[in-house]
């Protein structure tokens, strides 16, 4: 991982690792040796950190195992273990954000607020870079501006935005999109959506017709779901990523705003409890602010 990205990663990870850091340095000044007053206090800094209560008994059970295993006394030699334990929790099999030698069609969905626009515009600048041809698909046909919104973008990174007025029929969208990306050779096609409650059944339903109508379309391309969440949320984005995968099996999570809380832990919680992994993470609003995720980075940022 580039260098100025890291520094920006831990310039945006501030505020988790000052919550983690407040909990975990002074245990390991006031509590040298590894008794149960350190591992009720570890516990105590890892759920602070919105890790998950799941995700920070499964952290407590390897380290004290290992701990046993390799007669760890000293709480300080703790540290790099636990670095360790986070990193394998939090690595997943590496793919390629944008697919070799198919187009790529991407719905990217999530709750009112998360930044999803924006975060297209994002990817759509991540794909430029590495050359590829973009497309965008204005679904979001119910929000007021967000198709102008979108277009907007487009038109900053000279990226053309297939719309309908608003209040027609997402799918019709979707479909005529799909078409154009046909016809222009698209590598990429990036499908904004109405943001939505994870409770709104019927909401949820016109996703699923959404994603129907673009793997009815496309069948040579790589279909992608992309589930983004607002980190600030902490154990309510857990709740929107399980509910959202139950009804359209997203393949990765955009976790984004980063930099504006104290929950980065989230991110664990997300990946060891329902298998879906973070893809990308959001560290600040310019465009190169959006980066794959990089599970030695993250720990390293965090626990630095």
């Amino acid at each position: 991982m580039r260098k100025g990205w890291f520094g920006k990663l831990k310039g945006g990870l501030r505020k988790s690792r000052e919550r983690l850091s407040s909990h975990l340095f002074p245990l390991l000044t006031h509590f040298p040796r590894l008794d149960e007053e350190f591992w009720e206090g570890l516990e105590e800094a890892l759920i602070e950190a919105d890790v998950g209560i799941r995700v920070t008994q499964e952290l407590l059970d390897k380290l004290r195992e290992g701990a046993r295993a390799q007669e760890i006394r000293e709480s300080a030699q703790l540290l790099p273990r636990l670095k360790e334990e986070l990193v394998d929790i939090l690595t997943t099999e590496k793919q390629s954000l944008f697919p070799e030698g198919k187009p790529g069609v991407f719905l990217v969905v999530g709750v009112n607020g998360t930044g999803k626009t924006t975060t297209i515009a994002k990817i759509a600048h991540r794909a430029k870079i590495e050359g590829k041809n973009v497309l965008l698909a204005a679904a979001d046909t119910h929000r007021a501006a967000a198709i102008e919104q979108l277009e907007i973008w487009g038109k900053r990174m000279g990226v053309a935005t297939i719309k309908h007025r608003r209040g027609s029929d997402p799918a019709a969208v979707v479909y005529d999109a799909i078409h154009s990306a046909q016809a222009r050779d698209a590598d990429v096609l990036l499908i904004d959506t109405a943001g939505r409650l994870h409770t709104c059944s019927h909401l949820m339903a016109e996703l699923q017709k959404i994603k129907r109508v673009a793997m009815r379309e496309a069948p040579e391309a790589e279909i992608k779901t992309l589930l983004v969440v607002d980190a600030t949320t902490g154990q309510n984005g857990l709740s929107q990523a399980r509910l959202f995968g139950e009804a359209l099996e997203v393949d990765g999570v955009v976790l984004t705003k980063l930099d504006g809380t104290a929950k980065g832990g989230i991110v664990a919680a997300i990946q060891d409890e329902l298998k879906i992994p973070v893809v990308l993470i959001g560290v600040g609003e310019k465009l190169a602010d959006l980066q794959e995720f990089d599970a030695r980075a993250f720990v390293e940022a965090l626990l630095s």
